[in-house]
Parts: structure tokens; C-alpha cells; sequence
């Protein structure tokens, strides 16, 4: 009996034997390797978000996507992100699996991000072709956006600068256009004008929804404010990290005091946000003194200032 099970092995006794030798190098499947991008960008388009932006209903998941009315089936808000600019020309040349994106802050989708542009560092995960011309990719990237967002030279940095931006705290200058509902005094114009100091914010009514319900103080410094030629205002501030300035030029019925609206007198509303500077350490001009306590958000997650 023990020959019939011997059969089994026989086409394998007589088979060519195995090649001893390893595959050459060539023909070995490349490692992955994690590496993170440091860059900035300038955001030049309006109506396009940072990361992307997930249907809030579905979450972008495929099967509750179908049936999906909020997002029809897309899985999205928007078409396209930030994120998604970059990481569509980079991680396929890189052969990565995925990207994270880490950001210092975020701005509102409707609020242009200008200056020397927004920190950022692009995560790519499990690259098995790493040493790309960087260069050429941005160049790439930029060309593919159409105008969209500009990009500073990535440079290869470590892991750590991802807490380094999200912890590290700056401030802002905002431009912005500000409808009124009637013209405020000169005495009023002089002391909006000259306005600097603490301001404390409830959690905006937009954000209520997913923020926890808190008074946080901002210290904030109007830097110009001048009268357009179509009556409407030209504000110019320097704001805390944190500061919800669109909340501030309202007033948020009275949820924010105090605003360019109790300042003026008049009804004030926010036509148009831009993002002039992110003070960083290297960026030249005029800075916040902030109380330690006041250099916390304790909501956690990434910093929206507008």
C-alpha cells in the first residue's frame, strides 16, 4: 500500500529540479516606503476645499452612495480639492498606495488662500518609487490645475513636521470686502478703524452643528479699513489663530462681541474673504501678544480662521 501513496510524489521526483538561484535584482518587486512632502500652497480659485470634501450624508461610501440625494451618487460635495490636485499626479508616479494630507489650518472653501501660501505636508504611503524629479512634478501639478492653486518646491522633510504644523500656531491677515446696510459715522468709522483687542466668539451658528457649544477669546487688530468706491468697506485685520472672521465682521447676532457690527453700528456682512499672510517665523510684519492659556483650541482636529 505505501507504493500507491508513493505515486504522488513521482511526477514531482521526476520534474527538472529547482533553480537554486534568487531572482536578479531587476525582477524583485521594489520595497514600499512611507515619505512626507513639505510644500505651501496658494489657493486661487474659490469653491475648492482643502481635503475632500465627503457627501455628509453617505460619507463617500460606494453603496450608500447609489441612493445617495444630497451628492447624487458622486460620494463628494466638490469635484476636486486640494488634496486631490496634488495627489492625483504624485502618488500614481510615485506607484504610492495612498496620501494623507496634512495641513497647517484650513480655510474656508470659499476663501482664497494667498501670500506665500497655506504649510502643508503631502504623506505618501508605501511608494515603491520614491526618487522622482520632484520639481518637474510641481511644475506638472500646476500646469494640470489650471490655475487653481500654485505650489512652493516640495522638499523631502521627516515625520515630526506634520505636529510641528498642526500644533504650532500663527498669526493671520485677512482682506476683506464688507457689505453695509447704511452708512456708519465718522466717530464710528475712527473707532472701528483703531480697534484692537480681545474678542470673544461662541461657537459660531454655522459650525454648531458639529462644534461644542464655547466661548473662546481671539485677540485681533484692524489693520486698515477704508470706503470702496461702491460704498462698501476694505477691511484689513491681524487675528489669532482660531478667530472665525467672517463671525466678527457679523457679529453672529451678537454671538461675537465685540464685532465691526457693534463697532460701526450698522449691519455689517462679509462679501468676500481672503487669506493675505499666515504669519510664519519667517514671514516678516506685525504680531499678536497671546496669553499662553489663549493658544489652545480645545476642539481639536484642524484650525478653520474663517
Amino acid at each position: 500500500m505505501l507504493w500507491r501513496h508513493g505515486l504522488r510524489f513521482l511526477p514531482w521526483l521526476m520534474s527538472d529540479p529547482i533553480d537554486p538561484q534568487p531572482p536578479a535584482p531587476s525582477e524583485r518587486p521594489r520595497p514600499r516606503i512611507n515619505l512626507w512632502l513639505e510644500s505651501r500652497y496658494r489657493k486661487l480659485r474659490r469653491g475648492l476645499p482643502q481635503t475632500v470634501f465627503f457627501c455628509p450624508l453617505c460619507k463617500g461610501d460606494r453603496r450608500r452612495a447609489r441612493d445617495c440625494k444630497q451628492c447624487e451618487g458622486f460620494g463628494k460635495l466638490t469635484k476636486e480639492s486640494v488634496q486631490e490636485l496634488i495627489g492625483r499626479r504624485l502618488l500614481p508616479a510615485m506607484q504610492a498606495k495612498l496620501g494623507r494630507f496634512h495641513g497647517a489650518g484650513r480655510e474656508d472653501i470659499d476663501v482664497l488662500m494667498l501670500g506665500r501660501g497655506r504649510p502643508f505636508v503631502f504623506e505618501v504611503v508605501g511608494a515603491r518609487n520614491p526618487e522622482i524629479d520632484l520639481e518637474a512634478m510641481r511644475l506638472e501639478i500646476e500646469a494640470r490645475a489650471g490655475g487653481a492653486i500654485e505650489l512652493a518646491p516640495f522638499v523631502r522633510v521627516a515625520r515630526p513636521r506634520v505636529a510641528y504644523w498642526k500644533e504650532t500656531h500663527f498669526d493671520k491677515v485677512y482682506r476683506a470686502e464688507v457689505s453695509l446696510d447704511a452708512v456708519p459715522s465718522d466717530e464710528a468709522m475712527t473707532r472701528a478703524r483703531t480697534f484692537e483687542g480681545a474678542v470673544v466668539q461662541r461657537t459660531p451658528q454655522r459650525v454648531a452643528h458639529r462644534r461644542a457649544d464655547l466661548d473662546r477669546e481671539r485677540q485681533l487688530r484692524v489693520l486698515g479699513l477704508v470706503v470702496m468706491p461702491d460704498g462698501a468697506l476694505e477691511l484689513r485685520v491681524l487675528c489669532q489663530h482660531g478667530t472665525y472672521v467672517k463671525e466678527w465682521i457679523s457679529g453672529d447676532d451678537g454671538r461675537t462681541l465685540p464685532s465691526l457690527t457693534s463697532l460701526l453700528g450698522v449691519p455689517c456682512r462679509c462679501r468676500v474673504l481672503d487669506v493675505e499672510e499666515i504669519m510664519t517665523d519667517e514671514v516678516s510684519g506685525p504680531r499678536l501678544v497671546v496669553k499662553d492659556s489663549q493658544d489652545k483650541d480645545t476642539q481639536g482636529g484642524d484650525r478653520v480662521e474663517s
